[in-house]
Parts: structure tokens; sequence; C-alpha cells
């Protein structure tokens, strides 16, 4: 009996696993980007030094579960991340990236304490003018940009967000856990990235991307406009809703 067959007899399930949890641990660290070819099968069965049996059922799952793509004749490459945010929620995108399996990280691009334009009133929906932070982030999925965020804070309704850097805690979570909304209003578009967001995103200019503004109120006073730019093809709205009465 060959080594190989005598391996794949006898353990051919611990190997499975180590074939699934070598490459698994690839994607989601961020070493395989999405798009990255995985070897190919015949590479694979030189590698673990196993039948094409073990390593295709390997493969197989990977695929099922949606880390990688299958193309005939072209390979396995892996998928780009599906994210799937609720319209309705003020969610947090570290949990939506960690349900994806993916590490999460948050690093602050730009950070501005400034008395309120008149665009920034309008955003806000201020009548009058007064101090306002603004704040630009970057949300990581693995070593990949998952979304950009562009941020206004109303500090006369939030005054201690002035004190906060925000430079590896994103404003949202911490807003959340400070101040009880009372309102919040969702505007979703669709629009060609620009030169600023292609570079933050890492994507190419005129690239498709979905955008989420979005709006809350305490009380009937402005607390933050927040803008999220995602690349279109890596994320999905969803929204869950029952009949109206009457």
């Amino acid at each position: 009996m060959s080594t190989v067959e005598t391996v794949d007899a006898d353990s051919g399930g611990s190997l499975h696993q180590r074939i699934l949890s070598d490459i698994s641990e690839k994607i989601l660290s961020g070493a395989w980007a999405p798009g990255h070819r995985i070897p190919f099968e015949h590479e694979l069965t030189t590698e673990y030094n196993c039948s094409r049996m073990t390593v295709n059922k390997a493969l197989s799952q990977l695929a099922k579960a949606g880390l990688i793509e299958r193309r005939r004749r072209s390979g396995s490459f892996v998928r780009q991340p599906q994210s799937q945010a609720a319209v309705l929620e003020l969610h947090d995108i570290r949990i939506e990236v960690e349900a994806l399996g993916l590490l999460y990280r948050y690093e602050r691009l730009e950070r501005l304490k400034r008395r309120s334009n008149a665009d920034d009133r309008a955003l806000l929906g201020l009548s009058a003018a007064g101090s306002v932070l603004w704040l630009e982030g970057l949300h990581f999925a693995g070593e990949r940009p998952f979304a950009l965020e562009q941020r206004l804070i109303n500090l006369s309704a939030v005054p201690e967000a002035g004190n906060e850097e925000f430079r590896e805690i994103a404003a949202g979570p911490w807003l959340i856990g400070r101040v009880p909304w009372s309102e919040a209003e969702h505007r979703i578009r669709a629009m060609a990235a620009d030169e600023t967001v292609a570079d933050a995103l890492d994507i190419d200019p005129g690239a498709p991307c979905l955008v989420v503004e979005r709006r809350t109120w305490s009380a009937e006073h402005p607390v933050t406009h927040v803008r999220f730019v995602y690349p279109a093809e890596s994320h999905t709205l969803v929204a869950r809703f029952t009949p109206s009465q009457g």
C-alpha cells in the first residue's frame, strides 16, 4: 500500500480538516485577498501528499461556506466577502465584518473640530451655527478596506465627543453607547467612485459603490450625520418588515 493511500485511508478526515484549516486561515487572516487564486488541485495533492478526492472534498466545502469560488477550467479563487446589512437598524460594522469570519480594524483618517458651515448645517439639519466634529475613517475586513465612513457630530448635542480622538474606535458604537437616539433617517443611493473614494477603498475610479447616509436625533436634537461608502460588489442591504395594519 502506498504512502498516499495509507494517509487517506487512516487519517483522511484529519487531513481533510487540515487542508480546510490551512486555506481558511489564509483567507480569514487576509493573507489571501479576494481574487487570489487557490493552488490547483494537483498542486495541493502534491503539497499535502494526499489523493485528489481529499483535496476536492476540502475545496467543495470551502465553496459551500462561501469562502472560495470554483470556476470551471480556471481554478478556485478567494471570494469577495458578501455583507448583508439591515436597512432599518443602527448596526455596528465590527459585528458585520466579524459575521463574515474576518478580522475587523478601524483606522481614523481625519479629525477636525470646527465652526459649522452652511453644508454642515444642511447635513445635520441645524438652524444655527455651532461647533461640529468632522471624522473620516476606514473600516477594514481582514486586510481589505470594507467601508469609508465620513461623519459629522453636533457638539451642541454631544459636547463630550469633542474630547475623543476616535483613532482606533469608530464614533458610531461610541455614540450609541452614550446618546439615546429617538429617531433615525436612512438614505441609500449608488455612486461611481471618485478618485478620493477609489484610493481609500483600493478600487478603480468609476467602480460602482453603495452609499448609505444616516441622520440621527435625540429628543429632536440632531446628533450626527454619517455617510458610509461600500464597494457595491461586496455589500447587500436587507430589510425585514411586516404588513401594515389598517
